[in-house]
C-alpha cells in the first residue's frame, strides 16, 4: 500500500533577477507519509523555506518560478494546477505555520477575526461556529482566557502566545499536512519545549503529517521521524532521523551533528562549520560543498555528486559513495 500523501519530485524553483538566476532549489526530492513528521534541516540558504514555499507556490511570481519538477498531493500536480484548484487546498489540505508570527498576522485585525476568516473561506459554517471552533482551537495550544485573547490585536500577545495562534489558524480546517517553517526560532526555551509539545500531541491525536523546518538538529532528535538534509538548494541525504543523528554519511551532516553543544566536554567550546553557505548567485561547480568539505576530493570540484543508496531508507548525494 502506498503511504505517501506527499511526493516531491526534482523540484527547480528559480529567482529570475538583475543580477542573475538565482537557483534557491536546485532538485530537491522527498515525499511526505501518512502520520510523520518529516524535517528539512540546513543551515539559513540552504532552500529550506523555499522548498516549502514552493509546495503552495507562496512566492512571488516573477520573480520566482517553479521551472522543472513534480509535486503530488492526492494525484494533483501542485505545479500546475489551476490558482482556483490550488486556493482551495491552501489552508484546508495543507497548512502552513510562518516562520515570523509577527509579518504573518495581520496587525489591523483581531485575531478571532483571522482565525475566523479562513474558518468561513473553506468551511460550511455560520459567525456563531466560526467563532466557537476558533477560540476552542485556541483554548487546545494552551492560550488562557482564549475568549478574552480573541478579541486581542497581535500587538497584545508576545512572540510565543503569536505562534500559538498561527498553529491554531492553521489547525482551523482540519488539514492533512502542516508545514512548520522553522515555529521555535524566535522563542526562547521554555516556549520552544512547549511549541514542540504540541506538535508532538498533533502527531498523537490526529495523525497529522507535517514537515518541520529547522537547522537544529536537536529539534530534529526531538520530534522528527525521518530527516532530509538540505545544502545549496539540494537535498543531499535523506535517512530515518535515528540513522542521520547515529550514522551519518554526508560530512555536512557529521559537521551539523558536531555543531550541537556538548555538555560531557567541561571545556563547553562550540564547534563550527568552516566557511559559509555559498553565494547562490556563484554556487560552487561541482557538490556545493566541496568549499567547506574536510573530505574533498579533486572528484567534488568538477561533477556533481549522484544519489547513492547506502539503505532502502537512507540515500546520500556525495562522491564518498560512488
Amino acid at each position: 500500500m502506498n503511504n505517501s500523501i506527499l511526493k516531491v519530485n526534482n523540484l527547480k524553483t528559480y529567482f529570475l533577477t538583475s543580477r542573475g538566476i538565482v537557483k534557491a532549489v536546485d532538485g530537491v526530492g522527498f515525499e511526505l507519509r501518512r502520520g510523520e513528521c518529516l524535517c528539512l534541516v540546513g543551515e539559513s540558504g540552504c532552500g529550506k523555506t523555499v522548498t516549502a514555499l514552493s509546495i503552495l507556490r507562496l512566492f512571488d511570481s516573477p520573480p520566482g518560478k517553479i521551472v522543472d519538477g513534480q509535486i503530488s498531493y492526492d494525484g494533483l500536480n501542485l505545479t500546475t494546477c489551476s490558482s482556483k484548484q490550488l486556493r482551495q487546498i491552501r489552508g484546508k489540505d495543507i497548512a502552513i505555520v510562518f516562520q515570523e508570527a509577527q509579518s504573518a498576522l495581520n496587525p489591523v485585525l483581531t485575531i478571532g477575526d483571522q482565525i475566523m476568516e479562513q474558518i468561513k473561506l473553506h468551511l460550511p459554517v455560520d459567525d456563531g461556529r466560526a467563532r466557537d471552533r476558533a477560540t476552542t482551537l485556541l483554548g487546545e495550544m494552551g492560550i488562557p482566557s482564549a475568549e478574552r485573547v480573541m478579541s486581542y490585536y497581535p500587538h497584545q500577545l508576545s512572540g510565543g502566545m503569536k505562534q500559538r495562534v498561527l498553529i491554531a489558524m492553521s489547525l482551523s480546517c482540519n488539514p492533512q499536512i502542516i508545514i512548520a517553517d522553522e515555529p521555535t526560532t524566535a522563542v526562547d526555551v521554555t516556549i520552544k519545549a512547549q511549541i514542540l509539545d504540541i506538535f508532538r500531541e498533533l502527531k498523537a491525536s490526529r495523525q497529522m503529517s507535517t514537515i518541520f523546518i529547522t537547522h537544529d538538529l536537536a529539534v530534529v532528535a526531538e520530534i522528527g521521524d525521518r530527516a532530509v538534509v538540505m545544502y545549496g538548494g539540494k537535498d543531499v541525504e535523506t535517512a530515518s532521523v535515528s540513522e542521520i543523528i547515529g550514522n551519518p554519511k554526508h560530512p555536512y551532516t557529521s559537521g551539523l551533528i558536531d555543531c550541537l553543544p556538548d555538555t560531557s566536554k567541561s571545556t563547553g567550546r562550540l564547534v563550527s562549520i568552516p566557511g559559509t553557505t555559498p553565494n547562490p548567485l556563484e554556487m560552487p561547480q561541482g557538490c556545493a560543498f566541496h568549499p567547506r568539505c574536510p573530505k574533498a576530493m579533486e572528484i567534488c570540484s568538477q561533477q556533481e555528486p549522484p544519489e547513492t543508496t547506502i539503505s532502502k531508507e537512507h540515500k546520500v548525494k556525495c562522491h564518498l559513495y560512488t
